[in-house]
């Protein structure tokens, strides 16, 4: 006869016991590779991996743009509005990085996400995206990050002021607080009303009184003139401003405001770095794998190692998030945003944002 003892469900520390030894017969099995890689291949999302995306639709937009819907793995932690997350790709072998504006709403049907980009001159990434992603494939991703993002309680006055596709997270602020939002200005510039991404959906919320739209279109009118802005925006001083686009408009922003005394009330969020004139370059060896590559002067080291086939830490990528720093053991590299050089004696390891150091000469990094 059995006792009813024989059927009782095993205590918790006899489970982990058995869950540990099957666990060490499965990575004996799986060796050389870890057990949790063909888990992956079997559930790429799931929680304990490494957090993915799965594309679910990727839609053209104007303006050469392109929105991209994912499906993030269980470890996402969702985003705030404004935010940008970093995105890897696999292109030739090689994984690159590089940072969108998340352009949906934190409670988006189904947990999906979306990024929106344009595309950039023989930017290998952007086009990847627009030309090769499709529904099902899979995407590296980092967790949301970035400060432009509206205050808990909205203002009761807002001014966006945005260029070319830094109108991608204000579009995601402006989705996600049509109840927040009470009274807000959009002065947009861009090259035509063609152009203007997210222009239709725009135009109707403008239409359906949910802000006041002023559009710039350059090719017509030239650039904006931000010193003009108080004719467009009557009582911009009452306004808590955000202003996301190229350098050359938010570099006029800000001296506007500052010069207005109105500083304290602008945020800005900047895409691309501005540039120095190139310096004369070198050769950058990277220790970690005894890699050298010849680079210009307008390179950067983190440019010229991925382009070598050497996976690199990286982030925002224009010198902010300092996810780029890696320790240099010798040589000289040039700051491309400033022209300034910093140079390494002998097993210094001076610390260096690679995304906007090019060679200065040689150079040797370590990793």
């Amino acid at each position: 006869m059995t006792s009813i003892a024989d059927h009782r469900t095993p205590s918790p520390h006899v489970r982990g016991a058995l869950r540990s030894r099957l666990w060490r017969v499965a990575e004996a099995l799986a060796t050389p590779r870890d057990p949790g890689h063909y888990l992956d291949m079997v559930n790429p999302l799931r929680g304990g991996a490494d957090l993915r995306g799965r594309v679910v639709d990727v839609r053209p937009e104007a303006g050469d743009a392109v929105t991209v819907v994912l499906r993030p793995g269980a470890g996402w932690r969702g985003h705030v509005p404004g935010q940008y997350v970093r995105v890897g790709l696999d292109v030739d072998g090689v994984r690159r990085w590089r940072s969108y504006s998340l352009t949906s709403t934190p409670s988006a049907e189904g947990g999906h996400i979306s990024i929106t980009a344009k595309r950039v001159p023989d930017g290998i990434v952007s086009a990847h995206l627009a030309q090769q992603l499709r529904p099902g494939d899979l995407v590296h991703l980092d967790q949301a990050c970035g400060d432009f993002v509206l205050p808990e309680h909205a203002p009761g006055k807002v001014l966006f002021i945005t260029g070319g596709s830094g109108v991608t997270p204000v579009m995601g602020m402006l989705r996600s607080g049509k109840d927040r939002l009470r009274d807000v200005v959009l002065v947009h510039s861009e090259r035509s009303a063609a152009d203007v991404i997210f222009g239709a959906e725009l135009r109707a919320l403008a239409a359906g009184g949910r802000l006041r739209l002023v559009e710039q279109h350059t090719d017509e009118s030239g650039r904006l003139d931000v010193g003009r802005l108080s004719e467009l925006v009557p009582d911009l001083a009452e306004r808590e401003t955000w202003a996301c686009g190229p350098s050359g408009l938010l570099d006029a922003v800000e001296e506007h405001w500052s010069t207005a005394g109105l500083a304290d009330r602008l945020h800005t969020e900047r895409f691309r770095t501005e540039l120095a004139e190139p310096g004369e370059g070198g050769t950058v060896r990277f220790t970690g794998t005894d890699t050298v590559v010849e680079a210009d002067g307008g390179t950067s080291v983190l440019d010229a190692g991925e382009a070598a086939g050497v996976l690199m830490p990286s982030g925002c990528r224009m010198g902010i998030c300092f996810s780029c720093v890696l320790p240099m053991r010798e040589g000289a590299v040039r700051d491309l945003r400033t022209g300034e050089v910093t140079t390494a004696a002998p097993g210094d390891g001076v610390l260096v944002q690679t995304c906007i150091s090019a060679a200065a000469g040689s150079c040797q990094i370590d990793h």
